[in-house]
């Protein structure tokens, strides 16, 4: 994606992305539609903030999830983290490639660092409890502020 796919910010050497076309909750999971499924990752703040990506592990297919579920427990170098699912569904795929390359987490969280495929079963609701780019990316910038702040 060319940087105009992106809203970015800045802060100390580091670049922010929010991918344009995608919703996201406030715990920074991004939910991009396909064809009435739902791909499921990690915004860039998050595995940013979260650290270099050692395991990933998704739920099983065929799990059924509901806004605030784990879909999939993420640990990086410095964080064991649960990933709560923004939206209502059936697991019906796995991204397999995170087994052995988790740290595609890191290098692309918008492409092929995403994490679950879920059938969705009541979208309009779930849409209603997600953002989308621009209404996330100052929730974003905010949070980095405030990490930034604890750093000092």
């Amino acid at each position: 994606m060319g940087n105009a796919d992106y809203l970015e910010t800045t802060y100390d050497k580091f670049i922010f992305r929010v991918a344009r076309g995608y919703y996201y909750s406030r715990m920074d999971i991004w939910v991009k539609l396909e064809d009435g499924t739902a791909l499921l990752g990690v915004s860039d703040f998050l595995q940013r903030r979260s650290g270099d990506a050692a395991f990933v592990e998704p739920v099983v297919i065929g799990t059924q999830v509901q806004p605030g579920d784990e879909f999939a427990h993420l640990e990086t170098i410095k964080a064991d983290i649960v990933l709560p699912s923004p939206v209502r569904g059936t697991v019906v795929a796995t991204n397999d490639e995170l087994a052995s390359r988790p740290e595609l987490v890191n290098e692309d969280p918008y492409g092929e660092g995403w994490i679950v495929r879920v059938q969705l079963t009541d979208w309009a609701a779930d849409q209603a409890n997600l953002l989308d780019a621009a209404a996330y990316f100052p929730l974003m910038q905010s949070r980095i502020e405030e990490e930034g702040r604890k750093l000092r």
